[in-house]
């Protein structure tokens, strides 16, 4: 009784889709989903079909260059990466020794120091 088993080779492949990976395909399905109601909302409001088509098709096609330009800059996780590395502080300003003269008082031996 011998079995045949397929081996998916696409595991921990990232998810891709015209070029977009990732999250990016996330924002862009949010960006076009805010377009829609944006729409909606104008055109139930009473603004012409005539400059409101335009105006929509043209914000829609700035976020799908925008949001594949990112694809394509950051990667799949490059766009955490660096909105991660710009939160962190250039330097870190300490006014007393407390803080690290309190790290030696029985911490590293597995009693809190809270």
């Amino acid at each position: 009784m011998s079995s045949v088993y397929h081996i998916n080779r696409g595991i921990n492949k990232p998810i891709e889709f015209r070029g977009l990976y990732g999250q990016y395909i996330a924002y862009l399905a949010v960006g076009l989903v805010v377009l829609l109601i944006t729409f909606a909302i104008l055109y139930i409001i009473g603004m012409p079909l005539m400059a409101l088509v335009p105006l929509i098709s043209g914000l829609g096609a700035g976020l799908y260059f925008s949001v594949t330009r990112l694809s394509k800059r950051f990667g799949v996780h490059g766009l955490g990466k660096f909105m991660a590395k710009r939160g962190l502080p250039k330097y870190l300003k300490f006014r007393s020794r407390r803080v690290f003269t309190s790290l030696n008082s029985g911490a590293g031996r597995g009693e809190r120091n809270d």
